[in-house]
């Protein structure tokens, strides 16, 4: 006979993680993969950058005040020893998308990034401050100038702001990737790629032939490349 007051077991354990792991993807859109023993921290940058003004609810969003507390546990949490991020992505506000590419890059453990659906507009800054980045074959990345409405820190805008700004983004996708300033401008402002704007859409291999991304890929390499920066084979807690 079964007795009712026998104590938890490693199934019962394992019940508790993973309603706690459906939990982390209702609130925050992330788990640690896989469930129970990675030490591979995946981020995933879906939907819209939600910065300093909050989008209608419809919206599909990533906020940053939900990010930022994740980058700043990777660093301290002596059992994360790397970082994933995913990104399907139409871009967002500029300096907060700027923040948490500033985060990733200042990571003292290794990361890589993937492009899967979409890595557009501030969305190429995030995907390149990984340490290394993947494209899925058929993922675009859209690159434009910079494009604001309304009032910044309760200021008319102005081109000198403007100007100094989009300088902040293409001196760090600069720096975090193989690509030159002159390339990414030349990208930015190119005219008969997209109806009625200027910008370049790079589907895949584009992004790889400019310099922006390091490698088309997958899960599978990503992971891979992971444990290379890791120095170790497995990847998983004991």
């Amino acid at each position: 006979m079964k007795n009712d007051y026998e104590p938890y077991n490693d199934d019962d354990n394992q019940d508790i993680s993973q309603a706690q792991g459906m939990e982390n993807i209702k609130e925050f859109g992330q788990i640690q993969i896989p469930l129970y023993k990675s030490d591979i921290h995946c981020l995933t940058i879906t939907g819209q950058v939600e910065g300093h003004m909050v989008l209608p609810p419809n919206n599909k969003t990533t906020k940053y005040e939900h990010v930022i507390p994740q980058l700043v546990a990777v660093e301290e949490n002596p059992q994360i020893k790397g970082l994933l991020v995913i990104l399907n992505t139409v871009g967002g506000d500029v300096e907060a998308g700027l923040a948490i590419a500033e985060m990733i890059s200042s990571l003292s453990k290794p990361s890589v990034s993937i492009v899967v659906g979409g890595g557009h507009s501030i969305g190429a800054s995030i995907a390149v401050s990984a340490d290394y980045s993947f494209i899925a074959p058929s993922a675009t990345m859209t690159i434009h100038p910079i494009r604001l409405t309304g009032l910044v820190i309760g200021v008319p805008q102005t081109y000198e702001y403007l100007d100094k700004m989009q300088e902040r983004v293409v001196k760090f996708v600069v720096e975090h990737s193989n690509i030159s300033a002159e390339k990414f401008r030349e990208l930015m402002f190119r005219t008969g790629e997209l109806a009625r704007d200027i910008g370049t859409v790079l589907v895949g291999k584009d992004a790889i032939e400019c310099g922006l991304i390091d490698q088309v890929g997958g899960i599978k390499e990503a992971i891979d490349k992971m444990q290379e920066l890791k120095g170790d084979k497995g990847g998983i807690l004991q």
